[in-house]
């Protein structure tokens, strides 16, 4: 079987590259999933090449061909070649000496089967022949890409024991390309060593969870892994009402044309708990914006009017929270008119009360704190259709000064 023409192969600096790792001469083939991607007919997002080349000599050719290389990996055997600005990771072949499960110990090959044995799925050992187009499967993959079956290479227990986050990789592999059941050897054994995802990093958890929740529709996925125990260990606070959650939410964003995100996904899934949401961003080592961001979905309630729940909690909660509230219909109209929102400022200043005779201070600070709430209300309004309500409040404030 070859491998059809896409146009990542036509690439601005790729034939130099592949000229300098002498991928004419069976030195250096395409690997994984750009291989994949382009057999499924769907643009490959990376490029990856596997050489018989050591390290040191990939840099030393790069260097010759006036090619940027960068050591990303040395120490697994990588290094990155920079052509027209866009990576190519350049990765020479290996056999596992050891694997802690967190991470292995390699030493170099020159056995193409021998490092396509150490990938975790079948789907993912591919490689080709740029030369010819040549493609090579040791373990099936080109069948289970056929049938939408996503397994792994070998015992499925021994390849988690190597790596563990190869359960969440799993799950994320199957809700974007399986079809129908899950593997059932592969599934076990994600059951079975769900326990040992609590070995991982918070980092690498979290960024695997954000792909899986990103993809187009993850929610049966999603109900798979909970059903399987695979939270338990390290996300426990997901549960069944929150895997009923994330279905709403995904019907609701497709309803609405708004684009899939990991963070409101992950929000629906937790529940109504400002605390309890941003401890689990707290856990997962996630940022202080995605932390922030958990709590305001958890707070989720009536939304009113879009505009001022955007000025309250800002346009991308504001967004999250009516695609998540129940009692709004249709949110759609609401969503489309925050496309160009901007947060509009307060038209008055402490400054401008105290040179109406307010004293400095607290009564100042309630008194602001009072206009806005009427600005609000009244839509945003500026200064002049505003002086009303501003001078109504500063008259209360002098009276309850006296």
């Amino acid at each position: 079987m070859k491998l059809p023409p896409a146009p990542w192969q036509k690439r601005p600096g790729m034939a130099e590259l592949l000229t300098a790792l002498s991928a004419d001469a069976g030195e250096t083939r395409y690997v994984g999933g750009c291989v994949r991607d382009t057999l499924l007919k769907v643009e490959a997002s990376d490029v990856d090449l596997a050489t018989r080349l050591a390290p040191e000599e990939v840099i030393r050719r790069l260097k010759a061909a006036k090619i940027k290389a960068i050591p990303t990996g040395l120490a697994h055997g990588t290094v990155t070649a920079v052509i027209a600005g866009k990576p190519v990771e350049v990765t020479t072949l290996r056999r596992d000496v050891s694997t802690d499960g967190r991470r292995a110990t390699i030493e170099y090959t020159d056995d193409w089967k021998e490092d396509a044995g150490r990938r975790d799925f079948t789907i993912n050992a591919l490689s080709a022949d740029p030369a010819s187009g040549t493609i090579h499967d040791y373990f099936g993959g080109l069948d289970d890409l056929k049938a939408g079956r996503v397994r792994f290479i070998g015992e499925a227990l021994r390849r988690i024991a190597e790596d563990h986050l190869r359960i969440l990789r799993f799950f994320r592999f199957h809700g974007r390309f399986g079809r129908g059941e899950a593997d059932g050897e592969a599934l076990a054994a994600c059951s079975a060593r769900a326990n040992d995802l609590m070995a991982l990093s918070r980092e690498r958890i979290a960024d695997e969870l954000l792909k899986i929740l990103a993809l187009p529709d993850p929610a049966p996925t999603v109900a798979l892994m909970a059903a399987q125990g695979i939270f338990a260990p390290v996300l426990p606070e997901i549960a069944a009402e929150g895997v009923e959650r994330l279905h709403f939410l995904i019907r609701r964003e497709r309803a609405a044309g708004v684009a899939p995100d990991g963070v409101r996904r992950l929000g629906a899934l937790l529940p109504r708990d400002a605390l309890v949401a941003v401890g689990v961003g707290t856990r997962l080592r996630m940022s202080n914006a995605i932390r922030l961001r958990l709590g305001c979905i958890a707070e989720r309630g009536e939304t009113g009017r879009p505009d001022a729940l955007a000025y309250r909690v800002g346009a991308e909660c504001a967004v999250d929270r009516m695609l998540l509230d129940e009692g709004l219909s249709d949110p759609a109209p609401s969503i489309a008119s925050l496309a160009e929102w901007e947060k509009p400022r307060l038209p008055v200043r402490g400054g401008a009360l105290i040179a109406r005779g307010l004293p400095a201070g607290r009564i100042v600070a309630a008194t602001m704190q009072a206009i806005e709430r009427d600005w609000i209300e009244q839509g945003f309004p500026d200064a002049e259709t505003l002086e009303p309500a501003i001078a109504a409040r500063v008259a209360q404030a002098l009276r309850d000064t006296q």
